[in-house]
């Protein structure tokens, strides 16, 4: 999820918890209203976070004129620096991470485009990142079916 647009501004109300799903009504592209299915640990996080509450902020601030947390940057970079992490690493490369995983381990370009709000392929392309080696396995895997079937 985008940080600012669709994750501080998350409300419990968007959550289904029987189907485990996220619902973003608004984000910053006309793609951007999606579900995107919580995996078990995010599911476990939020409901802790979302326990007794029916509606309202997930992630509620008294110091925002808005009524949620707007900004998480400061305590990031404390975090990182007490990890002794690198400074390039920022909280937006977490959304990279997912696409790049989820794109990873399922081969599927329209599903990563689907849960990130993407339209434009283009995009999407960018959490690609092809191995000559899994290129090698699948041509042996074809290979290996070929020479079975001729034997």
């Amino acid at each position: 999820m985008r940080n600012q647009r669709e994750l501080y501004c998350m409300r419990t109300e968007n959550l289904d918890w029987n189907n485990r799903i996220i619902f973003v009504p608004d984000s910053k592209t006309a793609d951007g209203r999606r579900m995107i299915p919580m995996s078990d640990r995010v599911y476990e996080l939020l409901r802790v976070r979302a326990e007794g509450k029916g509606e309202g902020w997930l992630f509620p601030s008294n110091r925002s004129k808005c009524g949620h947390l707007t900004d998480l940057a400061k305590q990031f970079r404390t975090a990182r620096a007490k990890a002794g992490l690198a400074k390039d690493l920022v909280l937006y490369c977490s959304r990279h991470d997912y696409g790049t995983r989820v794109l990873n381990n399922t081969g599927n370009l329209a599903a990563v485009m689907k849960t990130m709000g993407h339209r434009d392929v283009r995009t999407a392309m960018q959490y690609q990142h092809p191995e000559l080696e899994m290129v090698r396995t699948a041509l042996n895997r074809a290979n290996g079916s070929a020479l079975q079937t001729s034997l």
